[in-house]
């Protein structure tokens, strides 16, 4: 078949960034690359035609529109008309399919013309809003799709833009979403509000398929994923020596949203890898350093969840040995991309973009195509080797340790006083907060380092409590929403014995 020609339309300086983004979608997706050729001025060819008149010859050329409207009109011809509106009108003469998308602008800012134009698209099209770059490119992503699926070209999609069967409305967490919206404001000026509807909110993130939830929504906010989606746990294991002997001195399954299951598995490696403890010279608190960075963990086991191939039976593995973190996931490159692209700067494919999108959204991605990068960066600057990448039935990180000296520089497990000490970095951070005065449940997570308040932070909560180091300033009524939490004597004793470490 030919390929199916897309005009974005022409060049306006308020969309530089977006324009960037779509033109390395078009050219690294190898889904969009096999049915699609999308023309945007500025990466085409030199030509001798007048700039207007060819935009309106791509246009009439194209099957497919894609309109980007913001605030400014453009500047206008003799006839009053924009570039943009005249490749509008000419996409609606020739019967081109029309995608549009609006970016988010405050009431008012938007230039009168570039206002009307929009009233006059919103009342002929279906318009969609976009704040970030990444938002839109998520919005192309899944209206494609669903081109390619209307017009018959494919009987399926990527999965994670697949309609989830027997999953409905019910199956999500209306919670999460409220979580996930307050934090993607905070971060990444995310357009909804807190209460927004769930069906709108997804709608948003394009987590529905023809009204029916996808498997994305059912892996970002289900409250039972694993009912639909089985292999999507993360598998934890601990070994003592290089290899993979039984017995398994710890072993660990983890379950929930994709949230829950990197905060689970990042906790996971942070209890058993060696934590340094630095001096109050070198500033007000004693700074702490794991023996691997936490960001380097953190950024391989987001990869491994948001790019494994969810069709497998096989799920995420992460394992630590004791000279190595070795995460694992059924997964593979993209077409195009290289294990030596991997170590420099590179484009983003991600494998299941709706589920990337949503990580990124609220920071457990911190920006698209530089992980593996920032992961070789930041072990090199920790003293380590850089990690090691690899394709072996599945999608392979190495990350290795220092070579072991005699005894550990932080016992985390030692008891002094009469009380034992069973606590991490972020259990310490939380009783800091309640040491200095009493704290909510939003304080605790944001010490911690929660960007979500998932099922792993309400856990550890609920174990400072089971072990008298928090108490509630209202225990007869523990969900209140006058809840606050507060350092027992036990407590103080503990935070200590943890100081004087």
């Amino acid at each position: 078949m030919h390929p199916i020609r897309i005009f974005v339309s022409s060049p306006q300086q308020e969309f530089a960034r977006e324009r960037e983004a779509l033109h390395e979608y078009f050219e690294t997706d190898a889904l969009m690359r096999k049915f699609f050729r999308a023309f945007l001025f500025e990466y085409a060819a030199a030509s001798a035609q007048q700039p207007d008149q060819l935009y309106l010859d791509e246009v009439k050329r194209s099957d497919l529109y894609v309109g980007l409207f913001g605030s400014e009109y453009g500047s206008p011809d003799d006839a009053g008309l924009s570039p943009t509106e005249r490749e509008f009108d000419c996409a609606l003469d020739t019967g081109s399919h029309c995608l549009i998308f609006l970016r988010n602008a405050p009431h008012g800012v938007r230039e009168p013309n570039m206002q009307a134009l929009i009233d006059r698209a919103q009342d002929e099209l279906i318009c969609k809003q976009f704040g970030t770059p990444e938002e839109l490119v998520s919005g192309v992503y899944a209206a494609l799709v669903e081109y390619l699926q209307a017009k018959d070209i494919i009987h399926w999609g990527p999965f994670d833009a697949m309609v989830c069967e027997q999953a409905t409305l019910d199956d999500l967490d209306a919670e999460r979403m409220s979580d996930f919206v307050r934090v993607a404001r905070q971060v990444r000026n995310f357009l909804l509000a807190v209460d927004v509807a769930s069906k709108k909110f997804l709608q948003h993130l394009h987590l529905l398929n023809s009204d029916r939830i996808t498997n994305a929504a059912v892996l970002l906010f289900g409250k039972d994923p694993q009912r639909f989606l089985g292999s999507s746990e993360i598998k934890c294991a601990h070994f003592h020596g290089t290899k993979q002997v039984k017995p398994i001195p710890s072993y660990q399954i983890y379950k929930g949203t994709a949230f829950e299951l990197v905060d689970q598995a990042v906790d996971f490696v942070l209890s058993k890898i060696d934590l340094s403890v630095g001096t109050r010279a070198e500033s007000v608190r004693a700074p702490r350093t794991y023996e691997l960075p936490k960001e380097v963990v953190t950024e391989a086991i987001v990869n491994a969840v948001a790019h494994r191939d969810y069709t497998s039976n096989g799920s995420v593995q992460v394992m630590l040995f004791a000279d190595r973190l070795e995460v694992w996931n059924p997964g593979r490159l993209m077409p195009g991309l290289t294990l030596e692209q991997l170590r420099v700067a590179h484009g983003s494919v991600p494998v299941n973009r709706l589920v990337a999108t949503a990580l990124y959204l609220v920071e457990y991605i911190e920006k698209m195509g530089t992980g593996t990068l920032d992961m070789i960066e930041r072990c090199v600057a920790a003293g380590l080797s850089e990690p090691e990448f690899s394709v072996a039935d599945g999608f392979v990180t190495k990350i290795w340790r220092k070579e072991k000296k005699a005894g550990r520089e932080f016992d985390n497990g030692t008891t002094k006083g009469g009380v034992r000490v069973q606590l991490d970095a972020r259990d310490v951070a939380m009783l800091r907060v309640c040491a200095e005065a009493e704290a909510t449940a939003k304080e605790l997570q944001i010490a911690a380092g929660y960007p979500l308040r998932t099922s792993n932070f309400r856990k550890r909560i609920d174990n400072l409590l089971e072990q008298e180091f928090l108490g509630r300033t209202l225990p007869d009524n523990p969900h209140s929403p006058m809840q606050k939490y507060r350092l027992t004597s036990k407590g103080r004793a503990v935070l200590a014995i943890e100081e004087s470490t």
